[in-house]
């Protein structure tokens, strides 16, 4: 807002006047709050700082030690600056003791060595300064129009740190107060760049007020929070020291932001929403861009130089069919409980729901650690949620290129562990054997052609006539053709479930007691299980 002593200079007001810097030429850069004539000598505690004091000299002695208490005394007040004109108290140069002063304190010293009209000076500079200040009062208004139309949309993190970007041009970073980054802008740059050794620097930059800035790091930081729970720093980088509009824009947005977390408490935290964009990019870049290991890195999951396991937990419900709206809040509930297991192992890990489907977490763990420890107690902090799920782990890998193949093999795991019944813990890939195989073609539609095929007819007089031929056949295959088995596990007498046996054995026109018959409607079953299969009993009959 204010001009510098070097801005002021080379104004044509004051270059007429062959201005001249003989000292302290190293505050040049100091900002000029205003311009005051003054020819008194006993004038520094009449000042408030930020001042350019101009001069004739007429009423400052000659004396050595009183020139230099008297430039002491302005430095000492915070002047800008000493301009005096070489007119009618010294001629061809200053006394050697100002100059010096002027070098001890780095107070610029500047001489003028035609007669100059300092009302003209004043007039000119304090014009520019009160327009200056016009200006950033009508842009401060501005920016609170602005972030409170924001606060009132209750706009998301991503459009609020947008608007900080566009109204100062300097990148900007939305972090927990454990330094985690939770949403940036790059303003066009590097976001690598940007992120690059995130935690460390953040560590470093500590504020003693709510708003500072910290010139070591060239960070504006303010404190974001409401209702006396702070919870997160909002952070624009900068050079140089910012203009108040720009702390204006910081502290509005720091509101905004702190608002939307306050109204938005039933959606997903701002933490998640972080970890699943991560998780997301992982999931669909065959090879990680520095962007997205350095986002994770900033998450305080670091992915290079780390053994790497991804799991996925499938709700039970998700075997039922459950609309979306009905799945979100439990899978909610299990990402908070497998957040809060990976905390308390003080372990690594990504962890949110990428789909309607499942939570799915990767693992960051060091070279030394036990995964199949670190998964069972994983395993039991999500039990204590009490919500019935599974847990599925992908291979242990060595890079992020593999981190895509870890999750999806995870989430393929959990979804063909869903229906069975050996409760453990944690299902590997060789757990689930011949379910996990159909599990990767559950989209393929020769696989539901397979199914609709092998089970239409079947699914089709179920439907029709209330049966439950299905569930015979169901027991029959998974006890082997053990027909007494079958019978005892479907609390059913032999003689009935012979009965319905025969029937299905009709409807199908195939023997069971074939062995390629029950292996080939077994699978079909398995499929149907898995989503394979999606006709409806009319369109089966077509079968």
């Amino acid at each position: 807002m204010y001009p510098t002593v070097a801005d002021v200079l080379a104004l044509p007001v004051l270059r007429q006047g062959r201005p001249r810097v003989v000292g302290g030429a190293a505050g040049l850069a100091a900002r000029v709050r205003w311009v005051h004539v003054a020819e008194v000598a006993d004038i520094g505690h009449l000042l408030k700082g930020g001042e350019l004091v101009l001069t004739t000299g007429v009423a400052l002695p000659d004396d050595p030690a009183a020139l230099g208490s008297y430039f002491d005394g302005l430095a000492a007040a915070g002047v800008a600056g000493l301009v005096v004109e070489l007119v009618r108290h010294w001629n061809d140069a200053l006394p050697r003791a100002l100059v010096e002063a002027a070098d001890r304190n780095s107070v610029p010293l500047v001489t003028l060595s035609r007669e100059t009209r300092y009302v003209a000076v004043t007039e000119t500079v304090n014009g520019l300064i009160v327009d200056a200040q016009v200006a950033e009062l009508r842009a401060a208004e501005q920016v609170h129009q602005t972030f409170t139309e924001l606060t009132v949309s209750g706009a998301e993190p991503a459009t609020v740190l947008r608007e900080v970007v566009r109204m100062t041009e300097h990148p900007a970073v939305l972090e927990t107060l454990s330094h985690e980054v939770l949403a940036y802008d790059a303003a066009g740059g590097d976001p690598a760049e940007l992120l690059d050794g995130w935690l460390a620097r953040s560590r470093g930059v500590q504020i003693g007020e709510r708003t500072g800035y910290h010139a070591e790091s060239g960070w504006l930081v303010t404190i974001v929070g409401a209702r006396g729970h702070d919870w997160g720093r909002l952070v624009v980088v900068f050079e140089e020291a910012p203009p108040y509009r720009h702390i204006v824009v910081a502290e509005r947005a720091a509101s905004a932001l702190a608002v939307h977390r306050l109204v938005a408490r039933d959606s997903d935290s701002l933490e998640r929403q972080a970890h699943r964009a991560v998780l997301t990019g992982l999931l669909a870049s065959p090879v990680p861009s520095a962007e997205l290991l350095s986002r994770a890195s900033a998450l305080g999951v670091p992915l290079t130089g780390r053994r790497l396991v991804g799991v996925a937990i499938v709700p039970k419900l998700a075997a039922a069919r459950e609309p979306a709206a009905s799945a979100r809040p439990v899978l909610r509930v299990l990402a908070d409980a497998a957040s809060l297991a990976t905390r308390r192992a003080r372990v690594s890990a990504l962890v949110a729901f990428v789909d309607e489907l499942c939570v799915q977490a990767l693992l960051s763990l060091s070279p030394q650690a036990n995964v199949d420890a670190v998964l069972h107690r994983l395993a039991a902090g999500v039990r204590s949620s009490r919500t019935p799920c599974v847990l599925g782990a992908g291979t242990t890998v060595d890079t992020p290129a593999d981190a895509q193949r870890t999750l999806t093999e995870a989430a393929q795991v959990a979804a063909a562990a869903l229906h069975t019944t050996n409760g453990r813990a944690v299902h590997r890939l060789r757990d689930v054997r011949l379910r996990g195989l159909l599990q990767l073609f559950a989209d393929d539609e020769r696989l539901h052609a397979f199914a609709a095929r092998e089970l239409g007819p079947l699914l089709s007089r179920d439907a029709a006539s209330g049966t439950r031929l299905m569930q015979a056949l169901r027991h029959y295959c998974e006890h082997g053709g053990n027909k007494s088995a079958a019978a005892a596990a479907a609390h059913t007498s032999r003689t009935a479930f012979y009965q319905q046996l025969a029937r299905i054995e009709q409807i199908l026109g195939v023997p069971l007691e074939d062995p390629e018959s029950m292996l080939s409607l077994y699978v079909a079953l398995l499929a149907h299980d898995l989503g394979g299969s999606r006709a409806e009993p009319e369109e089966a009959r077509q079968w």
